[in-house]
């Protein structure tokens, strides 16, 4: 069997319900040779999963889900292989932090005028020191009874079409891009799907992006194809993976099951090796 890696794995560190250390566990289950834990907005993961990994033979490639902006609405990068011990990405990400919770407050406001009852306290001691985000208000209105599950909180209150414009501080995509390549990482845009116009993505790649996310749950084999053609068409890195948020009591999990095949691992890892040697980086 044909090495594989999942390069897009959500932790408790922000809004997965796996463990870091769980993530290797279940990743040597399924016989994967490399992961990559992108939470959102931090890397606190890597540092976490990191004996485990070693422990496991298993590799562990430096990730993170960056949040940006492009013509005024969200847009996530992936990180990956950047210097995990840099000073200068962790203090970007420190301000990510408190954009994020500035973010989930105009979102309880939206959602208290649908005559929901909630509180960012309730928000807030839900994600119990992780990164703040939607999926923790959809398990706070879960649990209060408004809806029967996250995914159905998601439907009625918080999609975008649902939410509308909510002002946010999240910096611009190309300075993502440009702070990525400065700590030697590669960076891909998340899921591209159905998010972006042809225009935005072409904005993505204008901007320096180093690949796409082209092996995505939400994608299917017409979109599949289509990624992967447009990162031909470019010679921009081809990447993918589950996008797990789900435990280990889910009874499912897209955790090996949507993959990309290692030799596309190599390839991040040969560019951003040549990209450390020849970067100023900064620490």
């Amino acid at each position: 069997m044909l090495p594989k890696a999942d390069l897009h794995i959500h932790t408790t560190c922000s809004d997965g319900k796996l463990k870091p250390a769980e993530v290797i566990e279940l990743a040597k289950e399924k016989k994967l040779s490399a992961v990559s834990i992108t939470d959102h907005d931090t890397y606190k993961g890597y540092h976490s999963a990191k004996d485990k990994a070693d422990e496991c033979g298993m590799e562990l490639i430096s990730g993170c889900e960056i949040t940006s902006t492009i013509d005024a609405k969200e847009a996530h990068i992936l990180a990956y292989y950047f210097d995990p011990d840099t000073d200068y990405l962790e203090k970007f990400l420190s301000e990510q932090r408190k954009a994020r919770s500035r973010r989930i407050k105009g979102i309880i406001k939206t959602v208290q005028k649908a005559g929901v009852d909630v509180d960012y306290d309730e928000v807030w001691a839900e994600a119990n020191g992780a990164n703040i985000g939607r999926p923790h208000l959809a398990r706070v209105l879960t649990q209060k009874g408004y809806v029967s599950s996250p995914k159905e909180a998601f439907i009625r209150y918080l999609s975008n079409q649902k939410l509308g414009t909510i002002e946010n501080t999240y910096p611009d995509y190309r300075e993502v891009i440009e702070i990525v390549k400065n700590v030697g990482g590669a960076c891909v845009l998340a899921h591209p799907g159905r998010l972006y116009s042809a225009d935005e993505v072409k904005k993505f790649i204008d901007a320096g992006i180093d690949g796409l996310e082209c092996i995505h749950p939400s994608h299917n084999y017409p979109l599949q194809k289509k990624y992967t053609e447009l990162c031909d068409e470019h010679g921009l890195l081809m990447t993918g993976g589950s996008d797990t948020h789900e435990g280990k009591d889910a009874g499912y999990t897209n955790l090996g099951v949507v993959t990309i095949a290692y030799k596309h691992v190599e390839k991040v890892k040969r560019m951003t090796t040549q990209r450390k040697n020849i970067v100023e980086l900064k620490d």
